[in-house]
């Protein structure tokens, strides 16, 4: 393992540096910092989008090649970490977010085969926290990174310290970082189902369930006065304490199928939890009260997510029905009722991220998609051939900046309205390290 850091800075910048210090911490509001954005539920307020983009689609800032992965960039003042594997190493790579050029790498040697013949790379999206970054690789290396120069500060091999299984598609838990711990749905052997690391040491904090793991990343969240992280296993959604692991309530939810994937997170609204999953599961909407959870309504011809987690926007839900390889449907439910509002059956897979009151769609196909986020029908606005096919990871949305990639691209693409631009309302585009 090793990192190398790319020098870029001199003494004639300094100065600059710290004229913009100020401005980067105004800022970080807009960062993509973890898997689905700054509140992990696929949202991200303050990104002033244009209505439309011309007819060749929006400005591509910069694209590069990459190497294999479904793990999805995070952006952080003015840096991209990039997941992704070439040849026989894990490659975490930071990017100026800016320019796309490389300012260091750190790899870790990797051996993983996926046994149905899909993609090799890493698929859990890195977590920028505290100066660090979190990164969990398809056999289930957990390192710490310094952000500044990719150094590393620790790591834990999770296959080795807790007899995690490879799973169908390998390891793909995004770590979730919520005070002092970082935390993963594994599901290791006696009783690390859930396992908390000390986030300055890598130390075990708490280990919790005998459950097996699913491929859903986990949340935290605030419901009355209480914090909990939200997990959905293989088995169940888990609500923990996440000072100590200890378990506050749980809601069976199991796919029928033993060869399935639960992969979409949590969805938290108010005292609500929206839980969803494909083969023969389907959708629940939950109340909290308490710790102690009741059933609003269910079912399995409404919102049923494979892999793709919803998004949320005055009461209404916007997200994918049906298995991934069947061709989907995109849908508006109501949250409260499970209503279907409107649906683009045989939609094909993708992504669906909310940026203020506006739906961006990322087909796995590689088109993008600009829509008002209403009740009233899917009307696009704009739409863009942006990648080659096979999009599978999820985009980050930072400053009016979409970062997307495929099997073996990565693109910036420039999406802000051209009037914030000029008035002054985003930063521009040089990047300056720290």
């Amino acid at each position: 393992m090793q990192s190398r850091l790319f020098p870029f800075q001199t003494r004639s910048n300094c100065l600059i540096h710290f004229l913009w210090l100020g401005l980067a911490v105004r800022m970080c509001a807009s960062d993509w910092p973890q898997f689905l954005g700054p509140t992990r539920n696929g949202a991200c307020a303050g990104n002033d989008l244009p209505d439309s983009w011309p007819k060749e689609g929006p400005r591509v800032a910069w694209k590069r090649k990459i190497g294999q992965g479904f793990s999805g960039p995070a952006v952080s003042a003015g840096k991209l970490i990039l997941f992704h594997r070439l040849d026989d190493k894990e490659i975490v790579e930071c990017l100026d977010a800016d320019k796309g050029t490389s300012l260091w790498t750190f790899d870790c040697p990797t051996g993983y085969h996926d046994d149905f013949g899909f993609d090799e790379g890493p698929r859990a999206t890195p977590t920028i926290a505290d100066g660090k970054v979190f990164t969990f690789g398809a056999e289930g290396n957990l390192h710490s990174l310094d952000v500044n120069t990719g150094r590393k500060i620790w790591s834990v091999n999770t296959k080795t310290a807790f007899a995690t299984p490879k799973g169908f598609f390998g390891m793909a838990c995004s770590p979730l970082v919520e005070g002092n711990a970082v935390m993963l749905n594994l599901g290791g052997a006696n009783g690390a189902g859930i396992v908390a690391f000390d986030k300055a040491t890598g130390k075990l904090l708490w280990k919790a369930t005998d459950d097996e793991a699913s491929y859903s990343s986990p949340v935290a969240a605030t419901l009355g006065d209480r914090r909990y992280a939200f997990f959905f296993t293989r088995s169940r959604l888990v609500a923990l304490d996440p000072a100590n692991g200890k378990l506050r309530f749980d809601f069976p939810w199991r796919p029928r199928v033993h060869a399935s994937v639960s992969a979409a997170t949590p969805l938290l609204i108010g005292d609500l939890i929206f839980l969803s999953a494909s083969y023969e599961t389907g959708a629940v909407l939950l109340r909290v009260n308490e710790d102690k959870v009741e059933k609003v309504w269910s079912a399995d011809d409404v919102l049923s997510n494979h892999y793709a987690t919803s998004v949320y926007h005055e009461g209404c839900l916007y997200g994918f029905d049906g298995r991934q390889e069947l061709g989907p449907n995109l849908r508006c439910v109501e949250l409260k009722t499970g209503k279907i509002r409107w649906s683009e059956d045989r939609f094909g897979a993708g992504t669906v991220t909310l940026a203020d009151h506006r739906l961006l769609v990322v087909r796995e196909d590689g088109e993008l998609i600009l829509a008002p986020a209403s009740p009233d029908g899917f009307k696009p606005v704009a739409r863009a051939q942006v990648l080659p096919n096979g999009v599978r990871a999820y985009p980050a949305l930072a400053e009016g900046r979409l970062y997307a990639r495929s099997k073996d691209a990565l693109v910036c693409l420039d999406l802000a309205n051209p009037k914030s631009i000029a008035a002054g309302k985003r930063r521009p585009s040089v990047f300056i390290g720290v």
